[in-house]
């Protein structure tokens, strides 16, 4: 047994032993650099050293500080000298530019590489495999690094979300030498230990273990989570950069489930149970009133009819005048008044049918003149954003501070050929390589893209080539295209694209390889196998996979099927030089596309002008299909306005001439409308061309009808002249063509209270045309009518007016139409069983059409903007078949924001220190629900790239010491000095006048393979400088939609877009700021309108029956309840457009409610014609007040309105055009036939129904003015 003290010896010596043992196990392989690498000859091998750790000496303490603080101590004996720190820090400098974002990750990634480098313990965890020997001196070959798989994973997971921000993409897909979702701790560290890396001068074997292994104990040092704070008080990762930081993956709100009621469609519920009940309540209510009549007979003339007489009107007229009410007599004054000056007008016009016709032709050719300063409209811009709407004046803002988007120009191209390649990997695995990637293809994509690059076009004499409007980020010091391309991983060159690297036996890297690489990691300058190829595309940035491979799965580039080739083009804002030249190169690349041919390959591509072309084109090739829909409407017009009385008469009694007039009074008023407003200045669009002259043809054809027709029904009365007579025909007919008439301007003219540009030009236009045409109809019109009832009661042919037959009798008959309206179709549209069946009829209709109103599709897909032959149509097609991204979409910080101070810094940047809920962030968590926000990418953000551009610890900011100047990190110059020093001040993010004194510099810094974060390619347009370079104005942060196919997809990204730049802008801005963040995206301004177009809808048709409701009840004296069932059967006809909509699938946009406004104004010629009919009727019941109206005037609209247009509608479903086919013919030919159904079957039965009284003054003043005369009869 050992004594008490002896015990204390024997610990003391066997400690002693064990340090011995364990500080002799300690010791260094190498130390030192001697020697090159056989395979990098410009990198340096490490001298083998077995000694102890060696004190570090003076002039590395401070580099040993900054790269690997964990080992100062002590004398910081390490086994590393200070130039191996200095080539330590020099191979981590791109690392240190992407995970430097993330403390915890940089320190991890750093203590793997300090431990490899320094670590006193160098022996425990390091094996040396073979040595090198030159000259005396023996140099480290490779070696086996064991690391514990724990330390691995930590590592890891603390870099696994670190952002790269100018790529968009993680920063691990950058240096894991694959995609970021394949990498993992394992392949990440193998990769940067590789020697086919290009990086490291000598093999690195990684061996992961957490058990000692063949006497090595794996290396294990502590590490840090990102959620976790660094010793020396670095935060925690941000949110952006570590998934841990931000909590739960943010979920989107569920979709609202649809509205169902017992499982069905709760609108069709609805109307179903409430079409049931009115029918049931109408049939019931019917059947009692026509019971009840069985019983008891009443009249609505009871005050009126004295039970003694048969008819009141045949006493004197004076038993019943105190009767009329106030409002009768008013109504029926006012009337009068319209009658008495229509009268008189119509009189003077025949007498004096020369000056008027003269001076009808004046003022058409003074207002026809305005023609000649017509401009049309076709840029789409103008076309659908009106100049105040937010998204024009976000784009203007945009294109001020910015430079307007790029113009695109771009090719997909497939394949026929079905057979897959295949490269066979080391290991013995195939990996597949679709056939649109194989090698001979490629090389023919090749020669048509250089073909492409090497265009000349020519525009006023001189040639243009694609240099001379391409974009080139890099220009001056880089003029190379932006040409986003595969090939551009091979620098667009055929002797790259061969490059490969084998021997006899196998072929170790070559193009697949290459490909491959460069898919995962586009930003790297070397692709780190023997081939050494870069992937940053020859203009100086990177090539993304997603924007130039199609139709693969996930992150499978090498199943892609489709090539897409863009060559973004400068747009230029205000220099119509300029831009012309890029529109000259632009329509000869549409030419030679055209024109080639290559059976291998299948070719679909789009120029900036080709949608604008192929309108123009489209318009052209309908011209001949419009011009035939006219000339059938003009024959039918010329021959359907003449009564022909006999075989013999046919030539005098045709009115052909009188047709041919008519039309061009009408044509004359649309281009005096035309020419009135071109003399103002605002310009003419396709819609107004094309829809006008259909709407002013309908109105004014029935009013010709209407006028015609009624002067070949009426005989004129004893001692009556002709001048009398036609003067008292317009006095009757003319009232109702005013109301008509006017209340249709009225409605346009407030329609063009839109922001529509396309609906405001429209209403605009169409109102006056119409009213030019009715006043043009009342006058030289009828001048042109007496002239022609002349001549036939002269017996002159129509046409050869020098031509006169005999003198012979003829009798004057009624028209078949009218005799068939009168005899046939009235009585039988008002028999009382007839009647339910209608009202049951169009009420059903009715119910239809309201419940699918809101299932109404929005949008107006690009498809059918173009003519069923255009090449464009096959580019939309493998547009959403193949893409990967959608548009890119600018975040921009308008003026105003301070980026100077920290405060003003985290709220926008998403780096360490910044707010949970700044501006990249909160871009970033909209991103994680890219299905619902449509944000696909995290954005590029120019203040992150900034921050870790300007580190101390890296080598991208430098300056040079004498003159201040800016030095490169390519460059090699001692004078070069960091511009911040390596201290605790120095290492925070700068701010004041020294954030700005540096910006400049990064904004001017190209790229290179020492510094990947200079921020001349990505940002150069992304900072707005002022006040001399001392100042941040406008910025903005760049990412990508999500992949949008159809008209919903883009206007919900938008949509969302807007909702989150909103709730950005209420985060940062400041209460004494009125900046703000928007959203900008090329497509923004075509669909901004379908954020209110049912609004808008809602609000053009009310605004337009609010019109029609207060002109009718004036122009009819003041009856309201007139006026009121004229706006029902057109708010029916409106309602019922709708249901033809959803039943042919014709969505709302801004032509489908031009329509809807163009079809509320010739509805009142469907309506108001027969309402006033029935108002002025004396008959003594509805019923037979309505079957006059009808046989009267029902004739008039059916042949006038309703056959004109219907022969010249069909002739347009022969057009090529998609548009011309669903939104002109089926919209115009539901239209016309709604029209009719409601004005000529539906109102007539709503009149005998619910129509109003009669008016008792105005039966009074009929008695007075018929008694006595011929036309006495017509008051019974």
């Amino acid at each position: 047994m050992l004594l008490p003290g002896r015990n204390h010896i024997f610990r003391l010596l066997l400690a002693t032993v064990l340090l011995s043992h364990w500080v002799h196990g300690q010791h260094c392989i190498w130390y030192g650099e001697c020697g090159n690498s056989p395979l990098h000859p410009e990198k340096k091998l490490n001298c083998n050293y077995t000694g102890p750790a060696v004190p570090l000496p003076e002039e590395g303490q401070e580099l040993l500080q900054e790269l690997c603080p964990g080992l100062v101590y002590a004398d910081n004996r390490v086994c590393c000298d200070t130039q191996q720190l200095n080539t330590l820090k020099s191979n981590i400098q791109i690392p240190l530019q992407y995970l430097s974002r993330c403390p915890a990750c940089f320190f991890n990634f750093m203590t793997l590489f300090c431990e490899l480098t320094c670590s006193p313990r160098q022996s425990q965890f390091v094996s040396v495999k073979d040595f090198l020997k030159e000259q005396n001196q023996t140099s480290v070959g490779n070696v086996t690094y064991y690391i514990t798989q724990t330390f691995a994973n930590a590592m890891f997971n603390a870099c696994s979300d670190v952002q790269a921000p100018s790529s968009n993409i993680k920063a691990l897909g950058l240096l894991c030498g694959r995609d970021a979702s394949k990498c993992t701790p394992q392949n990440w560290i193998q990769y940067m230990f590789g020697i086919d890396n290009g990086q490291v001068p000598f093999g690195i074997e990684p061996v992961f273990t957490d058990v000692p292994v063949q006497g090595m104990t794996p290396m294990n040092n502590r590490t840090f989570n990102c959620t976790q704070s660094l010793d020396d008080g670095s935060e925690p990762c941000s949110c952006q950069d570590c998934s841990e930081v931000c909590g739960p993956t943010p979920v989107p709100p569920a979709i609202p489930p649809p509205w169902t009621i017992l499982g069905l469609d709760a609108m069709s519920f609805i109307m179903w149970c409430s079409y049931i009940s009115f029918i049931l309540i109408f049939f019931g209510v019917v059947l009692g009133a026509w019971c009840y009549r069985r019983s008891v007979v009443t009249s609505e003339y009871g005050p009126i009819l004295d039970s003694n007489q048969p008819h009141s009107l045949n006493s004197d007229g004076t038993d019943f005048i105190d009767e009329a009410s106030c409002c009768e007599t008013v109504g029926e004054r006012f009337e009068n008044a319209l009658r008495v000056v229509f009268s008189r007008w119509g009189s003077l016009c025949v007498r004096q049918p020369l000056t008027v016709i003269l001076s009808s032709l004046v003022l058409i050719c003074i207002c026809s003149a305005g023609l000649s300063y017509m401009r049309i409209t076709t840029n789409p811009v103008e076309l659908w954003s009106a100049p105040s709407s937010r998204a024009r004046q976000e784009k203007n803002y945009f294109d001020q501070h910015f430079g307007p988007f790029f113009r695109t120009e771009q090719l997909i191209i497939t394949t026929p050929w079905t057979e897959e390649g295949g490269f066979s990997t080391i290991t013995g695995d195939i990996i597949p390589f679709s056939p649109i990637l194989n090698i001979s293809l490629l090389h023919q994509v090749l020669d048509l893209q250089l073909e492409i690059e090497n265009l000349i076009a020519e525009y006023k004499g001189e040639n243009v080539t694609l240099k001379d409007i391409c974009v080139s980020p890099l220009a001056p010091y880089n003029d190379n295209c932006t040409i986003l391309s595969v090939l551009n991983y091979f620098q667009n060159s055929h002797e790259v694209l061969d490059h490969e690297f084998k021997d006899e036996f196998f072929i170790y890297n070559d193009y697949h390889t290459h490909l491959l690489y460069c898919a995962s990691s586009p930003t790297s300058l070397d692709d780190s196998s023997r081939l050494h190829d870069p992937c940053m595309g020859t203009f100086g940035g990177p090539v993304f996979p997603w924007l130039v491979l199609g139709g693969y799965e996930d992150s499978a580039y090498n199943n892609a099927t489709a090539l897409v080739i863009t060559f973004p083009v400068t747009n230029y804002l205000n220099d119509t030089e300029k831009l012309g030249k890029a529109l000259a190169w632009e329509k000869e690349f549409i030419r030679f596309v055209k024109s080639y041919e290559n059976p291998n390959l299948t070719v679909s591509f789009s120029s900036e002008r080709s949608i604008e072309d192929e309108i123009d084109r489209e318009s052209n090739s309908d011209v001949s299909t419009i011009v035939i829909s006219y000339i059938i409407m003009f024959v039918y017009i010329s021959a359907a306005l003449g009564r022909i009385n006999s075989c013999r008469t046919l030539l005098v009694d045709s009115k052909i001439s009188l047709g041919i007039a008519g039309i061009l009074i009408v044509l004359s008023s649309v281009a005096c409308s035309l020419g009135i407003f071109s003399y103002i200045g605002i310009p003419l669009t396709l819609i107004v061309i094309e829809v006008i002259p259909f709407l002013v043809l309908a109105v004014g054809v029935d009013n010709i009808f209407i006028i015609v027709q009624t002067y070949q029904r009426d005989e004129r009365m004893p001692e009556e002249e002709l001048h009398q007579q036609i003067g008292r025909i317009l006095g009757d007919v003319a009232p109702s063509m005013f109301l008509s008439s006017f209340s249709e301007t009225v409605a346009f003219f407030l329609g063009a209270l839109s922001t529509m540009p396309a609906v405001r030009t429209f209403s605009l236009f169409a109102g006056l045309a119409i009213f030019i045409d009715f006043l043009l109809q009342i006058s030289c019109f009828v001048s042109l009518l007496g002239l022609d009832i002349k001549r036939q009661e002269a017996k002159r042919m129509d046409i050869l007016c020098c031509v006169k037959l005999s003198d012979g009798q003829e009798e004057k008959s009624e028209g078949w139409l009218f005799r068939f309206f009168k005899k046939i179709y009235a009585p039988f549209i008002l028999k009382d069983w007839v009647r339910p069946l209608v009202v049951a009829v169009f009420v059903g209709m009715l119910s239809f059409s309201i419940a699918v109103i809101n299932k109404v599709e929005i949008g107006l897909e690009q498809t059918l903007s173009m003519p069923d032959d255009s090449y464009v149509l096959n580019y939309f097609g493998n547009l959403s078949k193949y893409l990967h991204t959608g548009p890119p979409v600018y975040f921009v910080v308008e003026d105003g924001h301070d980026y100077k101070t920290f405060e003003g810094q985290n709220a926008v940047c998403g780096g360490v220190g910044c707010n949970n809920d700044s501006l990249v962030q909160q871009i970033y968590t909209a991103s994680l629900m890219r299905n619902y926000s449509r944000i696909n990418n995290v954005p590029s953000s120019w203040l992150d790239d900034y921050f870790d551009w300007v580190k101390p610890q890296s080598t991208c900011c430098r300056y040079y010491n004498s003159t201040g100047a800016f030095c490169n990190a390519s460059v090699v110059d001692k004078s070069c000095v960091h511009c911040r020093p390596m201290t605790s001040s120095g290492k925070q993010r700068p701010n004041g006048t020294e954030f700005m004194h540096f910006l400049p510099m990064f904004l001017s810094d190209n790229p290179n393979i020492k510094c990947g974060k200079g921020g001349h390619a990505a940002y150069s347009t992304a900072v707005a400088l002022k006040d001399n370079n001392t100042d941040v104005g406008a910025t903005y942060f760049m990412s990508y939609h999500t992949i949008l196919k159809n008209s919903s997809d883009f206007i919900n990204a938008m949509k969302m877009a807007r909702e989150l730049t909103d709730n950005i802008t209420q985060t940062i801005s400041t209460n004494n700021k009125s900046y703000k963040v928007f959203p900008y995206s090329v497509f923004y301004v075509f669909y901004e309108q379908y954020l209110t177009i049912v609004s808008d809808t809602a609000l053009n048709l009310g605004v337009s029956l609010s019109a029609i409701f207060i002109v009718t009840a004036v122009l009819l004296g003041f009856e309201l309840w007139s006026a009121v069932l004229v706006c029902l059967t057109i708010a029916m006809i409106l309602i019922n457009m709708f249901g033809v909509m959803w039943l042919w699938s014709i969505s709302l946009n801004a032509v489908s409610l031009v329509n809807l406004v163009m079809s509320c104004g010739i509805s009142v010629e469907f309506c108001s014609h027969i309402v006033r009919a029935f108002s002025i009727s004396t008959r003594s019941s509805r019923v037979e007040r309505a079957e006059e109206a009808l046989a009267h005037m029902g004739s008039s609209v059916f042949s006038g309105i309703t056959l004109t247009k219907f022969g010249g509608i069909l002739i347009l479903a022969l057009s090529k055009s998609q548009i011309f086919q669903i939104f002109y013919f089926r919209m115009y030919l539901a239209i016309v036939l709604l029209g009719a159904a409601h004005g000529l079957i539906f109102l007539p039965v709503l009149l005998s129904y619910a129509g109003p009284s009669v008016n008792k003054a105005k039966v009074l003043a009929a008695h007075n003015r018929f008694v006595g005369t011929e036309r006495e009869r017509l008051i019974y």
